[in-house]
């Protein structure tokens, strides 16, 4: 293992913030937002910018939160061997990169910062913003953290499935059109259930060094036959939210986009059924389903964007969420057109 000395600051803190799994925060934001400027419900995009930096922010600290707190359960040390890349926490604390004390600190001002955005918007957009921001960090500081500990008890999945979808979602439509719809739910709805199907399957690799550890995932309970299922039937509920919101006319059509993700989640089932007790060798059904969730993601996107300009909504606001929303990405973007090399070496 690389010592401090061989890899600078930035990079370990970069490792620590695990950015790759940060998109399920970055696309219900992005989606609430559009789906009231598409609608004509209404646009701010200062208020648009605040909430994607905030969930962001919550995001890296609950990949710190989620790190430190196994690292004391001693989840991260009790398997030694060739790693899946894509599961596990960043190894930051396990390989003494980080101190547990400076990731404690590092976590705990993200979600200050968060804290700080949502009670500002509460005061300027109305109560039900304080909900939906004390429902996210509450998810995001005890999906590991005693005394809930949600993903130790068969929780954690459900509590993610409704932050990283329905809340963040609605909460960044409710910041723009100071209502709630059932569109704007069933718009963000799928992107909860396939975070759900994202921390399934990558709890399969994980599933000795949790069950070791007391960590009582879904996984863990059920085992990975059980997880495999759980991933299948997680999309196969995605596809039919859109599918069905958009034959009841609740959706438009050009949500359909997202089905161009099909070949990738074939692909991941695939791989996933075949090699479900060997971490590495199955590392490619969990970047399958990465690649997967960005592409039905950005398919529910260009969907809502297409029907915004049919409805001429402002061309400016949406070529600004179209360019945050690449910023945003452009780290994960890089890191799956290296994801092949990484693989092979």
């Amino acid at each position: 293992m690389a010592s401090t000395k061989q890899i600078s600051k930035a990079k370990v803190w970069w490792r620590a913030f695990r950015y790759h799994f940060v998109p399920p925060s970055i696309f219900p934001a992005v989606l609430g937002g559009l789906v009231s400027w598409a609608t004509g419900a209404g646009f701010i995009p200062f208020y648009f910018v605040l909430v994607l930096v905030a969930v962001i922010i919550n995001h890296i600290g609950l990949n710190m939160t989620d790190d430190y707190f196994d690292y004391k359960h001693s989840v991260d040390k009790l398997k030694p061997g060739e790693k899946n890349p894509y599961t596990g926490g960043s190894a930051t604390l396990s390989s003494g990169l980080l101190s547990p004390k400076n990731m404690f600190k590092a976590f705990t001002l993200c979600y200050l910062f968060t804290i700080g955005v949502g009670i500002y918007l509460t005061l300027v957009r109305g109560l039900p913003i304080l909900a939906f921001g004390l429902i996210g960090v509450f998810c995001a500081i005890f999906y590991t953290a005693p005394p809930i500990s949600f993903g130790h008890h068969g929780l954690g999945e459900l509590a993610m499935l409704v932050n990283f979808g329905p809340v963040i979602g609605l909460g960044d439509f409710y910041v723009q059109a100071h209502t709630l719809t059932l569109q704007a739910f069933l718009a963000t709805l799928p992107l909860g259930i396939m975070l759900f199907s994202m921390i399934v399957i990558n709890e399969i690799p994980d599933i000795e060094e949790d069950r070791a550890a007391g960590k009582l995932t879904l996984v863990a309970r059920y085992g990975k036959k059980a997880g495999a299922k759980l991933y299948v039937a997680s999309w196969v509920c995605t596809y039919a939210v859109i599918i069905g919101s958009v034959a009841f006319r609740i959706l438009p059509i050009y949500t359909l986009f997202a089905l161009l993700s099909l070949p990738l989640v074939y692909r991941s089932i695939r791989i996933l059924r075949q090699n479900y007790d060997d971490p590495w060798r199955m590392a490619p059904a969990n970047l399958n389903m990465i690649k997967a969730h960005s592409v039905t993601a950005f398919g529910l996107i260009a969907g809502y964007a297409v029907q915004g300009l049919l409805n001429k909504a402002n061309l400016t606001q949406l070529l600004l969420i179209l360019v945050l929303l690449a910023i945003a990405y452009a780290p994960v973007a890089w890191m799956l057109l290296n994801a092949k090399k990484k693989l092979d070496s």
